[in-house]
């Protein structure tokens, strides 16, 4: 009896280890990724482009972002190492990521570098390269052969298909019931350079073809024709019949490999930023404005991500946050600013992933910073995750140019600034370039808020109070810098209605289960005797604020 409820209790452990689940789920407005039953916030880092190219590299690798609090790591697999030989494969450094992840508790994104990586075809294996008649290139407008193969070839995909159809079997056999593989990235930053679409043979009698119906109902449109009579002829309408091809190649493969294992895969944007034209950004990826191009032609890609290295990142996730598009980014610009995006990323969009590009290669005082907002955000997480999805969490981002942002929730209006809008910073007045400042605010109940984060400063106000306070410019000391005798006569009308007050603001921890573990009381110089809530630059903390009427 007790050999068959042993048996019995093998079973039941065995049928639940396989069927834990990766997937996409909707939380309110926000999309989660949920991992073995329990949501999770990417905590990233992706590797650089060769890192992963021997075991002693990516050994390495792991156990230096292991100490930057990192729970994640994006990593490449090289279609020219895995199928060095046509039909011949070898899976040694996809066993060796796995392996190395396990060890040190991470998880695995992979970035499949098929037919494109940056646009180009750099990782396509040797024997595709060579042969150009079997695989051909595409050309630009002048006839020129790219080092692009052309997505307009049923060779090339149905090569590289086959290739991530290995890869995904691969990973389901090895992988299927611990779950260190959680996502896939499907090819790298597509995109045509030198020109806006191919002009191969292949490229061309597409071309020449009608614009499919399920395009043209999904972009509600009600022209029927060619490409160009559909679109015209400029460089733009060139961007959006390459794009509908690159997104077919695309579906092909995700839905081929979603078949095999079906796990969360999304694909990667270079941005089309500095006022550059199409063919001299990466044309026809999965950019902003062919979103819907791109969703209309790929329906197994779940998720359109921006790479983002250029200035203005708040208005780069802007416009990847869509209802119908969760934000997710893989690469992002690595430097000592990370820490504060993170934090905004979580706070603002409800994102499901933040990653700096090459952490691998970041020097100690970098790491240091992201492993602080990482430490931070570690913590934060259980409640972040609660509270996703129902418009009460704010992402902060302030810099030397973008200082405030106004929130109102209800009846409370919370000012947000730069640490350094305060003058008791040296660095704030002598001409030093601000570091940028970033947080997120968490509204717990009314009038209950965290925020966390670094070289922040918050006030609180109700929306009758704002109306009816005149801001006076503070000197070194907190004090007003100049004004009227306070005694002095006046015209203005009598206060009405009742002020918010801070009851106390506390630092605190929060385990794992969201539960608040007090620190210390900062009711002193550090809330300014109870006017706002702070945090310096350089500092990274997490403060409970509790407001009350009076």
């Amino acid at each position: 009896m007790k050999k068959r409820i042993l048996a019995l209790c093998i079973f039941c452990v065995c049928c639940i280890s396989i069927v834990a689940t990766i997937k996409l789920q909707k939380r309110g407005t926000a999309t989660q990724l949920v991992v073995n039953g329990k949501p999770m916030l990417l905590l990233a880092g992706e590797l650089s482009n060769s890192a992963a190219t021997s075991p002693a590299d990516i050994a390495k690798a792991f156990k230096k972002i292991k100490k930057t609090n990192a729970n994640t790591v994006f990593v490449p697999a090289y279609w020219e190492l895995m199928e060095p030989t046509e039909g011949k494969y070898d899976f040694a450094l996809v066993d060796s990521v796995i392996s190395q992840a396990r060890k040190q508790d991470l998880k695995i994104v992979f970035l499949w570098f098929g037919a494109w990586k940056n646009s180009m075809s750099c990782y396509a294996p040797l024997w595709v390269k060579e042969n150009t008649k079997r695989f051909p290139r595409a050309v630009t407008e002048q006839g020129r052969p790219l080092e692009i193969v052309s997505a307009f070839s049923p060779n090339i995909r149905q090569a590289d298909q086959r290739a991530f159809c290995q890869l995904m079997q691969h990973i389901k056999d090895v992988d299927s019931q611990e779950n260190t593989v959680i996502m896939m990235q499907v090819e790298n930053e597509i995109g045509m350079l030198e020109s806006a679409r191919d002009h191969s043979p292949l490229a061309e009698k597409a071309y020449k073809q009608a614009v499919p119906p399920h395009l043209l109902q999904a972009l509600k449109l009600n022209k029927k024709g060619t490409w160009a009579q559909v679109f015209g002829t400029d460089s733009y309408a060139d961007e959006k019949f390459q794009a509908y091809h690159y997104a077919l190649y695309v579906e092909q493969l995700a839905a081929a490999g979603k078949s095999i294992y079906d796990l969360p895969m999304y694909v990667n944007a270079a941005m089309n930023s500095r006022g550059r034209k199409p063919g001299e950004y990466p044309s026809a990826g999965p950019l902003a404005h062919l979103i819907n191009i791109w969703k209309c032609a790929a329906p197994h890609i779940d998720i359109y991500a921006p790479d983002i290295y250029d200035t203005g990142y708040k208005d780069w996730v802007a416009q990847y946050k869509r209802p119908d598009n969760p934000f997710f980014t893989p690469e992002v610009r690595c430097d000592k600013n990370s820490g504060v995006k993170a934090l905004y990323t979580f706070g603002e969009v409800d994102a499901i992933s933040f990653s700096p590009f090459a952490f691998d290669q970041a020097n100690f005082h970098i790491q240091r910073e992201l492993g602080k907002s990482y430490n931070i955000l570690h913590e934060l997480s259980p409640l972040l995750l609660q509270h996703q999805g129902k418009g009460k969490t704010w992402g902060l981002l302030f810099d030397q140019q973008d200082q405030e942002r106004i929130i109102v929730d209800d009846d409370i209006v919370l000012t947000c600034r730069h640490n350094f809008t305060l003058p008791w910073d040296p660095r704030a007045t002598d001409g030093t370039p601000w570091p940028e400042g970033g947080g997120i605010i968490l509204r717990l109940a009314p009038y209950e808020y965290l925020i966390a984060g670094n070289g922040i400063v918050v006030t609180f106000m109700k929306q009758s109070e704002q109306k009816q306070t005149e801001e006076k410019k503070l000197g070194e000391d907190g004090f007003a810098d100049h004004g009227k005798d306070i005694n002095s006569p006046t015209d203005k009308p009598r206060f009405q209605g009742k002020r918010i007050g801070i009851g106390y603001i506390n630092q605190v921890h929060i385990n794992p289960e969201g539960q608040l573990s007090y620190i210390r009381r900062d009711n002193g110089d550090q809330d300014h005797q109870g006017r706002h809530a702070r945090i310096s630059c350089g500092e990274y903390r997490i403060l409970h604020v509790k407001l009350y009427e009076y």
